[in-house]
C-alpha cells in the first residue's frame, strides 16, 4: 500500500566528498521517504552516522534530503544531524499535512507564515507564507482536529515542522515549511497511531496486515493511500520546480541570491 522501501547502502562516517557547496546548500527534513519518494528516486542514496545513528541522505545538486521518521523528537535527530553534516544555507520541512481549515483540499501546498508547537504553545515566523501551522504530538482524528482548529485558529497540522524549525533556529540558520495536505478537515484517519516504533519509522507490513483482516477499513486505507500520492505528487512536483529555479539562477551567475529565490509558483492556498 505504501511503496518499498529505498535500498539501503554502506554507511558512513561522514559526506567525505559531495558536489553540494556549503554556502547555498538546501537541506530538505522529510519525516518517511514515502513522501519525498518521486523526488528522491534518481538521487544519489547514502548513509552516514551522527551522533550514534545512522541516518539515510538523498543528495542531488544543491540539495539534500533526509528521512528522519515520524514525530517531534525523530524531526529534532535528523535536523541536528543534516545541519551538522552538511551545514546548509536553508532548512526546510516538507511531507504531509493534515487540514484543519475546510478550504484545504487533498494536494493543496501549505507554506505556513506562523508554526505553532501544540507541545508548548511556542510560535516561530518563517518570514513568509501564509496561515498557521500547528505540531502535534499525535496523529488527530476528525474530533481532535476541530478542537485544534477552534484553540489555535491554525490552517493544518503536522507533527514535525516544530522541531526541525527550532533545530535551524538554534543554528541561526533560514527556515521553511513546505507542506503537502493528504488529509481533508472531515477525513477519519484509520487507526495508525500503533504501529509509529519508537524511532519515528513506520511498521507498513504490520499496518497492512491489520487493514486486511478489516474489511470495514480497506475503502478508509484506500482513500488514505490514494489522497498521499496524490499529495506526495505535489509536493515532490514544487520541491523539483524549486531545483531547477536554483539551477537557471546559478547558470545566470546570480549565486549569491540563490536561498532567496526558493518560493517557485505553484498551486499554494491562499487566505483573505
Amino acid at each position: 500500500m505504501w511503496g518499498r522501501a529505498l535500498p539501503p547502502v554502506q554507511a558512513g562516517q561522514s559526506p567525505a566528498r559531495t558536489n553540494l557547496p556549503n554556502s547555498t546548500t538546501i537541506a530538505i527534513v522529510a519525516a518517511l521517504d514515502r513522501e519525498v519518494r518521486p523526488l528522491i528516486k534518481n538521487w544519489r542514496h547514502v548513509k552516514y552516522q551522527h551522533d550514534g545513528r545512522t541516518f539515510e541522505f538523498f543528495e542531488q545538486d544543491r540539495s539534500v534530503v533526509v528521512c528522519g521518521g515520524i514525530g517531534a523528537e525523530a524531526a529534532r535527530r535528523a535536523t541536528e544531524a543534516i545541519i551538522n553534516l552538511y551545514h546548509p544555507a536553508l532548512i526546510q520541512s516538507v511531507g504531509f499535512a493534515g487540514a484543519l481549515d475546510s478550504t484545504l483540499k487533498v494536494g493543496n501546498i501549505f507554506m505556513p507564515v506562523r508554526i505553532i508547537d501544540a507541545k508548548d504553545g511556542s510560535r516561530i515566523e518563517t518570514g513568509s507564507g501564509t496561515g498557521m501551522l500547528l505540531t502535534v504530538p499525535a496523529i488527530s482524528g476528525v474530533a481532535q482536529k476541530a478542537k485544534f482548529a477552534t484553540a489555535y485558529g491554525a490552517n493544518a497540522i503536522d507533527m514535525e515542522a516544530a522541531a526541525v524549525a527550532r533545530g535551524a533556529q538554534s543554528h541561526g540558520l533560514q527556515f521553511k515549511a513546505v507542506k503537502a495536505i493528504s488529509d481533508e478537515h472531515d477525513f477519519e484517519m484509520p487507526p495508525m497511531e500503533r504501529f509509529i516504533r519508537h524511532d519515528g519509522q513506520f511498521r507498513t507490513a504490520a499496518f497492512a496486515v491489520f487493514i486486511a483482516i478489516r474489511p470495514w477499513l480497506w475503502t478508509k486505507a484506500a482513500r488514505l493511500a490514494r489522497n498521499s500520492a496524490k499529495a506526495s505528487d505535489a509536493l515532490c512536483a514544487w520541491l523539483s520546480q524549486q531545483d531547477r529555479d536554483l539551477e537557471k539562477l546559478e547558470n545566470s551567475g546570480s549565486e549569491s541570491h540563490l536561498i532567496k529565490a526558493t518560493q517557485p509558483q505553484a498551486t499554494v492556498q491562499q487566505w483573505r
